[in-house]
């Protein structure tokens, strides 16, 4: 449970919401605010006393948006990064909703390169209230499953406040609209479209993320018919570097650490979103494996 101990923290009105829809109100309007500037280190902010309190490290998730599950090849699960996170030093890290990844003429396919911004204090108290508030994670259960749609993929809310945490699943977002959960929904569905346009389209000031190491994950490919082929392109890293899990992971995956410069050997431009798919690598030994490659968020541990 969030705690709601003092009453003039923004949480605490969580049971009188309307006070806080008066602050989230200005953004509904669409009210210009204070665009966020591209990543910085800067000192750890002071919170004033009626703020919505939260821890202030760099690995730290206040607040994180992601859309996945349902009926998606292997590849996609293993590439997939959450929509949007935002540390508690200020620093979102997201991936721009405008922004396309690409695929070469041989059929590789990589990912836009994951975006980053620095926001003010006063904006991360507006986005928490609005996430609260008119996004509903103040009031919301902790699960909301689809009814009448299989396969569909689950939207995921996390949030961490005032000495809580509180995570929300919602399968089927924006498609499943019937029964008693349709106002709530409509919440969460203004809550994803802010966090999954965050910069609006480009307009927010926002830099390339660059990752500090990335996840590869090599699965078998005996035929690899249609597809172009590569030479292991690593010297100083054998093809038994890369390891099955102890437990977890993906099916049939073995799995090693990148550096940013192991990355850029794949000679794929840009290389900082990874690689989704299509890129099949001949091993030493001959066999064939295709590679997925996934950048490290700053909460993940390599």
């Amino acid at each position: 449970m969030l705690n709601t101990r003092h009453t003039h923290r923004a949480l605490a009105v969580l049971a009188a919401a309307a006070a806080i829809a008066v602050v989230s109100a200005a953004c509904s309007t669409g009210a210009p605010s204070p665009s966020p500037t591209a990543a910085a280190p800067t000192a750890t902010p002071t919170l004033p006393p009626d703020a919505i309190a939260h821890k202030t490290g760099p690995t730290d998730v206040v607040l994180r948006y992601e859309v996945g599950g349902g009926f998606v090849p292997i590849e996609f699960m293993a590439n997939h990064v959450p929509q949007f996170t935002l540390y508690g030093d200020g620093r979102a890290v997201f991936v721009r909703s405008a922004e396309e990844g690409t695929t070469t003429p041989d059929g590789i396919r990589s990912n836009a390169p994951l975006r980053t911004a620095k926001l003010a204090e006063a904006q991360v108290q507006e986005l928490l209230k609005f996430a609260l508030a008119d996004g509903a994670l103040g009031r919301a259960g902790p699960s909301y499953p689809a009814v009448n749609i299989a396969d569909a993929p689950s939207t995921t809310f996390e949030i961490h406040v005032d000495g809580g945490s509180k995570v929300v699943s919602v399968g089927a977002l924006g498609m499943d609209t019937s029964g008693t959960d349709a106002l709530i929904r409509m919440a969460f569905t203004k809550l994803a479209d802010r966090l999954g346009n965050f910069d609006q389209g480009g307009l927010l000031g926002s830099a390339v993320w660059e990752p500090a190491a990335y996840r590869a994950i090599l699965f078998d490919n005996a035929m690899a018919q249609g597809q172009a082929i590569r030479q292991w392109p690593w010297k100083d890293l054998a093809s038994t570097a890369f390891t099955a899990p102890a437990e977890g992971g993906f099916p049939g995956g073995r799995l090693h650490t990148l550096t940013p410069d192991q990355v850029k050997a794949l000679g794929l431009t840009p290389y900082q979103g990874g690689v989704a798919g299509g890129l099949v690598l001949r091993q030493e030994d001959g066999t064939l494996v295709t590679i997925v490659v996934r950048a490290f968020l700053p909460d993940e541990t390599p």
